[in-house]
């Protein structure tokens, strides 16, 4: 089991300014290389404190990628249909050039209205936009003079420059939320996988990971090759009492946050996501108390939480590569880097 850093920015400005966000991200994630961590990722949002710091996750990472230099860079996610896959294509191999070939491209379909509302976009064509686009990258990144007829985008011949280090391509995952069907279509397609398991329930969480790994291996592959990346909120510290008091403000925090920016799903209906429009309700419903039990976000000291990292990898498998959100919320600068510490030296020399 492998662990990375996963950064959301989910506050509101006035609890901290972009510009001391940014400066954070990139001391811990220097740290996190220093400290033999595996990757750091970070999200595509705009325009509200739901992740709207990160408009463009590839400009933060290739600040990233300046300070470090062995950790995987990695887009969690970028979202196809916001951007023209020429552009996207090009700013992804930019910054595998930038990294020295250490980027993980992954790619999401995005699920919040006002989003697509402000680009433009119908949400009913979002799964096929975002197929277009990682097929669109793909070849673009491992052909040359391609020529593009798609449903949305039309272009080429064209050789992308800069080409890519990473050869064919940097290694694609694909963000599923709930679907064991989009997990499948991610193995047969030789993608990897990225999932949040806060989301959904155990038992389809274990259908999609069975999906997926059933998928990839009916298409001929060994799964020693698949890379599956698992996202938890992490609070951590030498006194369980402060971790769970910041468990319990954050978590809160990113619920009331998240509410409204899908307040819209109030007024939608899409057939592109079915049974989204009770997500506020779902949303509304979260109990810090019961997901720590569940093993839904992580919290307390090193030896707690590695107890349950232990029951994820005995629930899950051990293929798996585990992304930490560990600067939860305006959690001070720190105590974050305090956790990255704590998290190095004594949770993960235990797998």
């Amino acid at each position: 089991m492998d662990f990375g850093l996963n950064f959301f920015p989910v506050f509101a400005p006035e609890k901290k300014t972009a510009t001391d966000y940014y400066r954070e991200v990139i001391d811990l994630s220097a740290l996190a290389d220093r400290l033999g961590f595996e990757h750091v990722q970070t999200v595509e949002h705009y325009g509200s404190p739901y992740g709207g710091y990160s408009p463009d996750p590839v400009t933060l990472l290739a600040a990233v990628a300046a300070r470090t230099e062995r950790i995987r860079i990695t887009t969690g996610a970028v979202i196809p249909a916001f951007t023209h896959p020429l552009k996207l294509a090009g700013k992804l191999a930019m910054l595998d050039n930038l990294s020295g070939g250490r980027l993980d491209a992954g790619f999401g379909r995005g699920f919040l209205p006002d989003e697509f509302d402000w680009f433009g976009i119908p949400m009913s064509e979002s799964r096929r936009r975002f197929t277009e686009g990682i097929e669109a990258c793909r070849r673009l990144w491992s052909e040359e003079n391609v020529k593009w007829e798609g449903e949305f985008h039309s272009f080429g011949p064209v050789t992308l420059l800069p080409r890519p280090v990473q050869r064919p391509h940097p290694p694609i995952f694909v963000a599923s939320a709930s679907s064991p069907e989009s997990c499948a279509a991610a193995g047969t397609a030789g993608h990897h996988l990225q999932v949040v398991p806060s989301i959904v329930s155990h038992g389809t969480l274990l259908d999609m990971l069975a999906a997926y790994r059933k998928a990839w291996a009916d298409a001929g592959r060994s799964l020693a090759d698949a890379r599956i990346q698992i996202k938890y909120t992490c609070y951590l510290s030498d006194d369980r009492a402060q971790a769970l008091a910041w468990g319990e403000k954050f978590e809160n925090n990113y619920v009331d946050l998240m509410s409204g920016a899908i307040a819209s799903w109030a007024a939608t209906q899409s057939d592109a996501y079915q049974g989204y429009e009770k997500l506020i309700e779902k949303v509304q419903q979260y109990d810090f108390a019961k997901s720590l039990r569940d093993n839904k976000v992580l919290a307390g000291t090193p030896a707690q939480v590695a107890e349950q990292l232990r029951a994820i990898q005995g629930a899950y498998g051990d293929d798996l590569t585990v992304s930490l959100h560990l600067n939860a919320g305006y959690l001070p600068h720190r105590d974050a880097a305090r956790a990255v510490e704590l998290f190095a030296a004594e949770v993960a020399p235990g797998f």
